[in-house]
């Protein structure tokens, strides 16, 4: 009978519903590729440190997205294996009842010892069982269907990964150099380098040398109300709280951010940049002045862009946070997808009105 073939065939063949993971995973490479694009024209754009900025957000987007997407791909994966490795005896008695039927002859199906009412209901009775074999199969068919699809997704996610990777460090690499070249910005003030010097060698904590670096610099700032809504200057989410005690039992009058490595620092909102190095022990830092007697330090980064006394607008690019990047071997293969690619950078954020800190969260929005 032909019945066995076909549903034997439908296993293999037919129509895919869309699945989630499988999507994220596709939309996440759409995304990569739309970045590729993107660097590419930024080559050509009449602000090109914004148009980078863009680029290296739209690459740190689509890797998070892809990274996310293949760890639900994985888990969905490993979900169906184990259905499947379930189904075992159901999928080898399913086969074996179509194979049986495949064997007889159409018309023998049919035929009963009882006579035509005996035939009349061994027909109704195939007719019964007809469509939960068809039931039975498309279910197969669908679970094996998708679990091909998530294993092609993982094959091809290698070559995506490494050309998202190399795209990301490529935009960071022409963002850099195009602040280093940047000569359109306005200038409030002149470093004086020897001064700044001085105050670093005279001060022995953040609070004292931002509060002697604003006091210092005669610098008009535009008024800024706070209203809590002010972006992160990072992607990330906090750590410590405003005034918690870290492990050390230290409490710092900030918070700490945690993100991922090599990601991209902004201003939050215009602001005169007043200082950008290294002080003490919170690595590279950077002091903006969004408005008078309002400063916002931010510490903690391993590159830093821009020039004391420029006016950097909203959502220009400060630095990069530390770290490296895990390779593509590291993410395809890590036991606990997506843990190698987690939050390990850190960064501090500081608000301080009048010379007195206050909780960031009066003009950010920490959650």
């Amino acid at each position: 009978m032909r019945r066995a073939a076909i549903l034997l065939a439908l296993c293999l063949a037919g129509p895919l519903a869309a699945q989630t993971p499988g999507d994220a995973a596709t939309q996440a490479a759409d995304r990569l590729r739309a970045a590729r694009a993107q660097l590419d024209a930024a080559a050509g754009a009449r602000d090109r440190v914004a148009a980078l900025t863009e680029t290296v957000r739209a690459y740190e987007d689509g890797l998070v997205a892809l990274r996310d997407g293949l760890r639900r791909v994985a888990i969905r994966r490993d979900t169906l294996q184990v259905q499947l490795d379930a189904r075992q005896e159901e999928i080898s008695q399913l086969l074996g009842v179509l194979a049986s039927i495949g064997k007889a002859p159409a018309p023998l199906l049919l035929l009963n010892p009882a006579g035509p009412l005996g035939t009349v209901r061994s027909g109704l009775l195939v007719a019964d069982v007809a469509p939960a074999l068809q039931t039975k199969a498309d279910s197969l068919r669908g679970q094996l269907q998708e679990l091909a699809l998530l294993q092609s997704l993982q094959e091809t996610a290698a070559d995506t990964l490494r050309d998202g990777l190399q795209g990301a460090q490529t935009a960071r690499a022409a963002l850099s150099a195009a602040v280093a070249d940047r000569t359109d910005l306005p200038q409030r003030y002149t470093e004086d380098a020897v001064q700044t010097a001085l105050l670093l060698a005279s001060t022995d904590t953040l609070a004292a040398f931002a509060d002697a670096l604003a006091g210092s610099v005669d610098v008009a700032a535009p008024e800024l109300v706070a209203e809590g809504d002010l972006p992160l200057p990072v992607r990330g989410t906090v750590l410590r709280a405003f005034d918690a005690p870290d492990a050390a039992g230290i409490a710092r009058p900030g918070v700490v951010i945690a993100a991922r490595p090599r990601a991209l620092v902004t201003t939050p909102v215009a602001a005169t940049l007043l200082f950008r190095g290294p002080l003490l022990d919170y690595g590279n830092v950077v002091i903006l002045e969004p408005a008078q007697d309002v400063l916002f330090v931010i510490g903690g980064l391993a590159e830093v862009y821009g020039e004391a006394g420029q006016v950097l607008p909203a959502g220009a690019p400060l630095g990069l946070l530390g770290g490296d990047s895990p390779d593509v071997d590291a993410i395809l293969t890590d036991p606990a997808p997506g843990s190698a690619v987690a939050a390990t950078q850190t960064l501090y954020l500081e608000v301080r009105d009048g010379q007195s800190p206050v909780n960031p969260g009066t003009w950010f929005a920490l959650d």
